[in-house]
């Protein structure tokens, strides 16, 4: 096991920050000259996340090598150079559903298996192949919180990692919440004197202890922390309410988190290189260029979650345009019943993004109509790309019932269709075209002059598919085949003549987005906003 490793757990409450926490750390120690790479340890018992309904789970990222995860691995590359995969996410699905295989092949001799020491042992054996992947250092966060049922194997296993592999090797980082107590007006460390106590009952003493909070949490109560929890009152780190999550690295380096690693860890490194990353933060908190107010329309806007990284593809676009975006919800629901100029006459630009189900997509279809007569930067992501072909094909080809063959199998113009490999899949997890395929983009379109290249690479989720029966008749109305797969069978990209910026994509951009390398579709999609704002179409 090469590299060291960090631990990151959390307690108190979940959604507390130990994703951003963990890449942020991530960012400090890149910036000081390190490889570092990140694992996500997830106790529920879904195999991954590709199942999982976004009202619960938020949006399933999707690696290049085609895994559905948390999303929290989408901060991580946002954060960092890595590049994650499968390795990159363990779920107590894929442990147990390993171990049964095994046994069912009879692997375990007879043995009685066991949580201790089978389960423990496989979740160990993820760990050391992520430690082993080339970096020097892998941060290993484990999900939920402390106490919770599910977890307690993942913690029985970093606990021994850490043993095995001595305290310079390997520390624990433990991320609680120290809530400010308004009618008191005190901040309160009972919850993080708690949580610790319960981490420590399970054989784990953390080495750092990073404090959510609302507000500056002064010396005297990490001096409390410290000494209820048994830590040097130097290794209690305030991680408060930033305005931007992007700032988090910034802040953390002030409390000095990356020296008390290095120091802990005994790792050699360079002075800390982050003026590229505060530059970045500059645009984000003062863009010089004002706002542009961009609608997604969708159908969980009430959860911005579902579409994390479409909104930080934002933020990063936007900090390229020098602007800011704001950004407008609006629910598809609503535009079924209503005129979609009462949702969308005040906006710059047009987002549909993916999804699944029928719920809402006429109401997306009229979205698009809106766009594309009105003139309005329109960008449709997978799903949106799907509304944009079947509006196109109603409204201008005249194939008046042209559907998508997912929400009517009987209309007699399924403009898209199943895919040719998708027939006769019956297992719904993991078993959508995923992951990065290439892609040949046209010449002279906008597609092409956002990237600037011929060939380019893509992260897909989808089982429908542009109909090829209907390319030519749709081409011939005047929409634009932008982009394909290499062979020619796959429809990528569609765009509309004679538009300002009309763009369908049947991939998702949004995977590929960083702070440092915004993706050259969404920087040209807010530049055309920008123009529609001033004016300049």
């Amino acid at each position: 096991m090469a590299a060291k490793l960090i631990f990151i757990t959390g307690g108190v409450l979940s959604s507390i920050g130990k994703g951003i926490t963990a890449s942020s750390i991530g960012t400090l120690l890149e910036s000081r000259g390190l490889k570092v790479t990140i694992q996500k340890l997830d106790p529920y018992l879904n195999v991954d996340a590709g199942t999982m309904n976004p009202y619960q789970h938020g949006e399933v990222y999707v690696t290049d090598d085609g895994a559905e995860t948390d999303l929290d691995l989408g901060h991580y590359e946002r954060f960092t150079h890595s590049v994650m995969g499968r390795i990159n996410n363990v779920t107590s699905g894929q442990i147990y559903q390993e171990i049964i295989q095994k046994e069912r092949r009879g692997e375990f001799l007879g043995a009685t298996v066991q949580v201790i020491p089978h389960v423990t042992d496989s979740i160990k054996e993820k760990i050391r192949k992520i430690a082993s992947s080339n970096v020097d250092v892998a941060i290993v966060e484990v999900g939920g919180t402390v106490g919770d049922i599910e977890g307690l194997p993942f913690l029985e296993a970093i606990r021994q990692v850490g043993i095995e592999v001595g305290k310079t090797n390997a520390i624990y980082v433990h991320v609680t919440y120290v809530p400010y107590v308004k009618s008191a007006g005190e901040l309160k460390t009972k919850p993080t004197q708690h949580s610790v106590k319960e981490l420590r009952a399970i054989g784990i003493q953390p080495d750092i202890i990073v404090c959510r909070s609302e507000r500056t949490i002064p010396q005297s109560v990490k001096r409390k922390i410290a000494l209820f929890t048994n830590v040097k009152e130097q290794d209690v780190v305030n991680a408060k309410d930033l305005s931007t999550i992007y700032e988090v690295p910034l802040h953390l380096k002030k409390e000095g988190i990356d020296e008390i690693i290095l120091e802990k860890l005994q790792l050699p490194a360079q002075e800390p290189e982050l003026k590229e990353w505060k530059d970045f933060v500059s645009r984000v908190k003062k863009p010089e260029n004002g706002a542009v107010s961009i609608a997604i329309v969708g159908k969980y806007v009430e959860l911005p979650d579902a579409y994390k990284s479409i909104i930080e593809s934002f933020v990063h676009a936007g900090a390229s345009n020098n602007v800011k975006v704001d950004i407008k919800w609006v629910n598809a629901d609503l535009l079924n019943e209503d005129s979609p100029e009462n949702f969308l006459n005040d906006v710059d630009g047009i987002l549909v993004p993916g999804g699944f189900g029928e719920r809402g997509v006429e109401g997306k279809i009229k979205a698009v109509k809106y766009a594309r007569e009105m003139g309005i930067p329109f960008f449709g992501i997978c799903l949106g790309m799907q509304c944009a072909v079947i509006e196109f094909a109603r409204n201008v080809a005249g194939l008046k019932d042209a559907h998508s063959a997912e929400f009517n199998p009987e209309t007699p113009y399924p403009v898209i269709d199943l895919m040719e490999s998708q027939k006769g899949v019956t297992e719904k997890g993991g078993t959508m075209r995923l992951g990065a395929y290439p892609c040949v983009l046209k010449e002279g379109t906008n597609s092409f002059k956002a990237y600037g290249e011929k060939e380019i690479s893509e992260r897909h989720r989808h089982r429908y598919e542009f109909n090829n029966n209907f390319r030519e008749e749709l081409e011939k109305a005047g929409l634009v085949i932008a982009g394909v797969s290499p062979d020619n069978s796959l429809v990528e990209i569609v765009e509309v003549k004679e538009h300002p910026w009309f763009v369908g994509v049947q991939f998702h951009p949004e995977f590929k987005s960083r702070p440092w390398k915004p993706h050259p579709l969404f920087v040209d999609f807010v530049a055309a906003a920008v123009r529609r704002r001033d004016g300049n179409t």
